[in-house]
């Protein structure tokens, strides 16, 4: 992947109905969580990752993983091997490295968006 070029990454959980889904839409980069069996909008959250303008080595190229946590709770997406955000599907809670949005207005992430290392070392047993 190259930031800025557009991408879509998506990796559904093994079991259940949870998928993330990492987009780079040439202007910023989102990681969203989707719940395939929810009613209406499947989205239940969405953090900023970076905005393109701002990333100094976007010329070259990036790897992008998503790990998922046995119990196929959790999902961590790395890039270039670097944890950038976290979602847990049981806390309905979202982490990521910008810390916004503030906040969701779904029942989402109502403590907000910041980074947490409690979360990160959760992020460390995920599977790959």
């Amino acid at each position: 992947m190259h930031v800025g070029q557009g991408s879509v990454t998506e990796a559904p959980a093994e079991v259940g109905t949870y998928v993330v889904v990492f987009e780079d839409d040439e202007d910023t980069g989102y990681f969203y969580a989707l719940d395939t069996a929810a009613e209406g909008n499947p989205i239940q959250d969405a953090l900023h990752i970076y905005n393109v303008a701002d990333v100094s080595d976007k010329h070259k190229p990036s790897s992008v993983k998503i790990g998922w946590s046995v119990d196929h709770s959790k999902a961590a997406l790395l890039i270039n091997d670097y944890p950038h955000a976290i979602f847990d599907f049981t806390a309905k809670q979202g982490y990521c490295r910008t810390g916004f949005p503030p906040q969701s207005d779904n029942g989402w992430s109502e403590r907000g968006h910041e980074w947490d290392d409690a979360a990160r070392q959760e992020a460390w047993r995920l599977e790959s």
